[in-house]
């Protein structure tokens, strides 16, 4: 089981069933008991399972859904390798790694968010002050990360004249092929256009720590951090955005404090910042959807930008 294997573009679909699993697993050497596979349809790039092998160790299976999911698996190792020697928590020790098939053992917790039938299911509570708290010192342990340390890493790294940029590109990029409501075009402009809303300085981030990619213990400890897929240098509001969405202004308060306190740097206007980041994500669907091509995400995407930001009706 090489974890460093030669990346290639996955051509096989995703394995339909449990044998279809398993015999994936079998060929890079990982022997798994069939009536332990459990199907995780969570990410939007990965396929993603559960199983146990003989010695009743648990492992995570994510088999790629697509070939440009594949060209990223180098950039997430290097960040496992970074994150993995400075946080306090837990995150994926990747010991397979190929253009078909990522396998790890299992990351010590419970996903704080999961999916049963469709519907969320939560573990912890993110409008809870007490949860907020714990995920603000986590992510002043991460964003304490230097930045040229993660460079050399071969980490990717934007500035905050680049997050800035990427964000006129995707946003022209998104409204050139999309029916945007005004409302919103006219609140990123708005944003792109105040200096007070953008950081100063970048950050290493994940980018989607949200309660499924956090794990937890019995006492709500958080004991993991899971799929640093979007993990880069960048803008520190993309990490704490997921407080102010899930849990509201009080309970992002009380992130950002315990964020300060454990060494964070908060910015002066960022909460108005995270309102309008956290509205600017219909932005990352579209983009999604011009990229695989499929028309439910296009449809979807589409319903989302042309809605109305503040709950009224389309435009």
């Amino acid at each position: 089981m090489d974890p460093a294997a030669e990346d290639a573009p996955a051509v096989n679909p995703v394995p339909e069933t449990p044998a279809d699993l398993l015999a994936l697993a079998t060929r890079h050497g990982l022997n798994l008991t069939e009536e332990s596979v459990e199907f995780v349809d969570f990410g939007l790039d990965y396929q993603v399972a559960l199983a146990a092998d003989g010695a009743g160790q648990r492992w995570v299976l994510r088999v790629p859904r697509r070939a440009s999911v594949v060209e990223t698996m180098a950039a997430e190792a290097a960040v496992l390798n970074l994150v993995g020697a400075h946080l306090q928590v837990a995150v994926p020790d990747w010991r397979i790694r190929s253009g078909e098939l990522i396998a790890y053992p299992a990351v010590p917790g419970i996903a704080g968010m999961t999916l049963q039938d469709g519907e969320p299911h939560w573990t912890v509570d993110p409008t809870s002050a007490d949860y907020a708290r714990r995920f603000g010192a986590l992510l002043a342990q991460l964003h304490s990360i230097d930045a040229e340390r993660a460079r050399t890493a071969g980490v990717e790294v934007r500035t905050p004249q680049q997050v800035r940029q990427q964000w006129r590109e995707d946003i022209e990029k998104v409204t050139t092929h999309f029916q945007v409501n005004p409302k919103r075009t006219d609140q990123w402009r708005h944003w792109l256009s105040e200096d007070a809303y953008w950081p100063q300085r970048t950050v290493m981030t994940h980018g989607e720590i949200y309660p499924g990619h956090v794990l937890v213990d019995e006492s709500g400890a958080i004991t993991g951090v899971i799929d640093w897929t979007t993990a880069r240098v960048d803008d520190p509001a993309r990490d704490l955005v997921f407080s102010y969405a899930l849990g509201g202004e009080e309970v992002f308060a009380a992130a950002v404090e315990a964020y300060a306190d454990s060494g964070g740097q908060p910015t002066e206007h960022l909460l108005e910042h995270c309102r309008l980041l956290w509205s600017a994500g219909a932005v990352g669907y579209g983009l999604y959807a011009l990229e695989t091509g499929e028309q439910a995400h296009h449809e979807a995407a589409a319903a989302q930008l042309a809605a109305d930001p503040d709950g009224g009706d389309p435009a």
